[in-house]
């Protein structure tokens, strides 16, 4: 086992091998902007492929202004679709103004999974230092779905999803399904 290569207390990964078959679930994708369209999206766009590339199908997929009524509008439709198992939105995460993510978000969280924002800053910080502090990304349960908050650069939709989503999303909804 290599040094960055994580231990295994108490059975972990054979634990996680009995949710394998969440392999495929069906995802909404929300982005969060005031500018954002379809065409210039990148990081929807690519939140979107790398789910499709493991295999897991995109269910629902909207542009929202960063604006909390919008913003609990389009959450509200994803928790209330039962299509949907996982929802990612991106953008609106930091402490600009107008951004409300993370207020909308968690106001809807029955369970906190205060470790994704904990190692997403923690992986931020890596990447671009001290900046890493301004993101609220977040992540957590609502109504028997997962939902995670990040921001919206394409660098941080890539850390969060090879990092941390993609690696435990389907691990996640098994366990609150189980």
């Amino acid at each position: 086992m290599s040094e960055n290569q994580p231990k295994d207390p108490g059975g972990y990964t054979e634990h996680k091998e009995l949710s394998a078959d969440q392999d495929s679930l069906p995802f909404a994708v929300i982005t969060v902007s005031d500018t954002r369209t379809e065409e210039t999206d990148k990081s929807g766009k690519l939140i979107r492929d790398m789910l499709t590339e493991k295999g897991h199908r995109i269910a629902r997929r909207r542009i929202v202004k960063d604006d909390p009524d919008a913003m609990k509008e389009e959450l509200e439709a994803c928790l209330s679709d039962p299509d949907i198992r996982i929802i990612i939105s991106n953008g609106g995460s930091g402490v600009a103004r107008r951004d409300g993510t993370f207020e909308v978000v968690t106001s809807f969280l029955e369970k906190t999974l205060s470790g994704f924002g904990e190692i997403f800053r923690m992986l931020s910080y890596d990447d671009i230092g001290a900046g890493a502090i301004m993101s609220r990304a977040t992540a957590g349960i609502a109504r028997g779905k997962v939902v995670f908050a990040i921001p919206g650069s394409s660098g941080a939709v890539r850390l969060a999803m090879e990092k941390l989503i993609l690696e435990e999303a389907g691990h996640i909804y098994w366990e609150i399904t189980k």
